[in-house]
């Protein structure tokens, strides 16, 4: 509660002048934390899609649910719900240092993997606004999502109508929908905070799939959203000292572990180090 309470009075302080105007009360916060809780938002206007599952897709929870990877995505799910006993852990980043190290594959396989053997009700998001990897992975082209609720009149669009529940899954898909000019925008702002908080209150899990963090300042803000922040490593991809500062520069990482990937192949859209501006040496 004591980090929805600080992510709202730091949106709201800025919402309303930024550092210059006048401090909040410690009472405000409050209310604005009690108004984003008793607005519970309907997902009834949520959509429905069916997920695209074919053999290279390699979303092993739906494919070859009895093969070892699957096997490894349950382990990693009992780790979570074990991690729930002892400390606030409901909503989730999936990340990486860098690009082409398998977090879109995880962020898939391990909402499903939620979704199916635990009962829960999952919510997953394209947390990557810059360049969206996880609709494509599912097989479901490009949905409008994020994007185009960001552009539409706040007082009039309710984010529910670009849910779409997968299958017959408990789960629940929010994609990144068409680019906006400056996605960190999005994140940092009051509007989506406070939506994003009244959303993951209807879900018994939420993962986000978000940007590599040396890439661009997603992760980042994420960090400032979610309970905790699962890193991937690929080994031979994973530079040891990209890692190092990439942990280095969230603010508050909340750090619920790591994944290490070997795979041969990695998300199934890749970044490019151009695009990013990273140094891979």
């Amino acid at each position: 509660m004591s980090r929805l309470y600080e992510t709202l009075r730091r949106m709201e302080q800025q919402r309303r002048g930024g550092v210059n105007s006048v401090p909040l009360s410690p009472v405000q916060p409050l209310e604005l934390l009690s108004n984003v809780l008793a607005q519970p938002m309907d997902i009834e206007g949520a959509g429905t899609a069916t997920i695209d599952a074919g053999p290279k897709s390699r979303l092993v929870s739906l494919t070859d649910p009895r093969g070892l990877g699957a096997e490894k995505f349950r382990a990693l799910v009992t780790r979570l719900e074990s991690q729930r006993k002892t400390r606030e852990l409901k909503s989730v980043q999936i990340t990486s240092a860098v690009s082409n190290e398998g977090k879109t594959l995880v962020s898939g396989n391990l909402a499903v993997t939620m979704a199916k053997h635990t009962g829960s009700k999952v919510l997953v998001v394209e947390g990557d606004l810059h360049r969206p990897a996880l609709a494509s992975l599912f097989g479901l082209g490009r949905p409008a999502g994020i994007g185009q609720w960001w552009t539409a009149r706040e007082d009039q669009e309710k984010i529910s109508r670009y849910l779409y529940r997968l299958n017959d899954l408990p789960l629940w898909f929010l994609g990144a929908g068409a680019m906006t000019d400056q996605p960190s925008h999005v994140l940092q702002s009051a509007r989506f905070a406070e939506t994003f908080t009244r959303l993951a209150s209807l879900f018994d899990w939420v993962v986000v799939d978000s940007a590599p963090i040396l890439a661009v300042v997603d992760a980042n803000l994420w960090s400032r959203m979610v309970d905790g922040t699962l890193v991937v490593v690929r080994e031979g991809v994973t530079p040891i000292r990209a890692l190092e500062q990439s942990l280095e520069s969230l603010d508050n990482p909340k750090l619920a572990g790591m994944v290490l990937n070997e795979a041969s192949e990695s998300d199934s859209t890749s970044y490019t180090d151009q695009y990013y501006g990273l140094n891979r040496s």
